[in-house]
């Protein structure tokens, strides 16, 4: 009898447990209900300071609020299936659903030729200069050094430089169509490449060289073991549902906030490329706390695995999906990038290469990395 009362009291702590720690996932919901329902009102009054206010505060902390809470279930599902499993499972969510953005975007908004390009240079921007560099600068104040394993960093840059080198600097330089595009032949190979290598690049992670990616034996202390040991384990299936739902709610409060953001640009005389990297940091809010929180742990390969997996997972989804977007509609897709975005993405490839060259980083490769950032801000306000 003692047994069968012990075994009927841990299910009613565990559903109370369940509502102290997912209720931010019924304030996310619940709000992305609302502007889903109410977003005529918030955008014919959002020209109002008090409205604006609100409305800016509310969707940002939501936002970051559901983003933390992805995370946390990122962290439990890498405990439960192993690297580099767990931080495959965040980057492909949230980059999944990046893509369907800009596609629903393409598909039932006004025509932008640029909108894919400039989404997927500010993803890369942010991820591999801004997020990487606070990493490395983080990581590298409070463990001097942090390592990594050479292997799988090597596999990410040169897919990623490979892939991003002909979607958005090739397209200048071909005589085929006027502009940077490409032409229907060159659009169909690049669709097909891209597909390809970055499923080639998937098998590689998962299957034959799944080692590249978990963390190096370096003989540095783990702080932890690399685990967060408050997370609250349940079962694989619940992580997976409700790191998904979570995910929904980032997304959409994230294309939500853009009315507030345009209104705030608007008024302050801000240029809308601003607003743009604005709403791509925010889709990155689960990578960005993931990466810098792995980083601090000293878990510098799974902070890889989330931040440079992002990157190629933008780039190796986005523009197969945009070119056949735009070829099954007769939309013009513009995928070369123009003035000083160009050389500072060759940069951007060419630093990270540098960074991840020898088994180790520090401080240093962390403030490099955040000085180009604050190129490409600059570049925003005075291109």
């Amino acid at each position: 009898m003692p047994e069968t009362a012990a075994s009927a009291a841990p299910p009613q702590r565990g559903f109370a447990e369940f509502f102290r720690s997912e209720y931010p996932l019924l304030v996310g919901l619940g709000s992305a209900a609302i502007f889903l329902a109410k977003g005529s009102w918030v955008t014919d009054n959002a020209a109002r300071p008090v409205v604006l206010a609100v409305t800016f505060i509310w969707l940002f902390g939501t936002v970051l609020w559901s983003a933390i809470s992805v995370v946390r279930h990122a962290d439990c599902l890498a405990v439960r299936c192993g690297e580099p499993y767990g931080t495959l499972i965040l980057t492909l969510s949230a980059i999944s659903i990046e893509v369907v953005m800009i596609s629903a975007a393409m598909l039932h908004g006004a025509n932008n030729p640029t909108l894919a390009r400039d989404m997927m240079f500010a993803v890369v921007m942010i991820a591999l200069n801004g997020l990487v560099g606070l990493s490395l600068l983080l990581g590298g104040l409070r463990h001097h050094e942090q390592h990594y394993n050479l292997q799988g960093t090597s596999a990410y840059l040169n897919t990623t430089m490979t892939l991003a080198v002909l979607g958005l600097v090739l397209p200048n330089f071909t005589t085929s169509m006027s502009g940077p595009s490409f032409s229907p032949v060159q659009e169909i190979f690049l669709v097909i490449t891209s597909l390809s290598l970055y499923a080639i690049f998937l098998l590689i992670q998962t299957k034959r060289h799944s080692a590249y990616f978990v963390e190096a034996d370096s003989g540095a202390p783990k702080a932890d073991n690399g685990h967060d040991h408050s997370l609250s384990m349940r079962s694989t299936t619940f992580h997976v549902v409700m790191l998904f739902l979570y995910l929904i709610a980032v997304v959409v409060l994230a294309e939500k906030f853009a009315v507030p953001l345009d209104n705030a640009v608007e008024r302050f005389g801000m240029p809308q490329a601003f607003a743009g990297a604005i709403v791509a940091a925010l889709v990155l809010a689960p990578e960005a706390l993931g990466g810098i929180k792995a980083a601090v742990r000293n878990q510098l390969q799974r902070s890889v695995n989330i931040l440079q997996g992002s990157v190629l997972a933008s780039i190796g989804l986005t523009i197969p999906a945009v070119l056949t977007i735009g070829m099954v509609t007769h939309r013009p897709v513009t995928l070369g990038m123009e003035g000083g975005n160009l050389p500072l993405l060759l940069l951007t490839l060419a630093v990270s290469v540098v960074t991840f060259a020898g088994g180790k980083t520090s401080i240093l490769h962390g403030c490099i990395h955040l000085l180009l950032f604050a190129v490409f801000l600059l570049l925003i306000f005075s291109p």
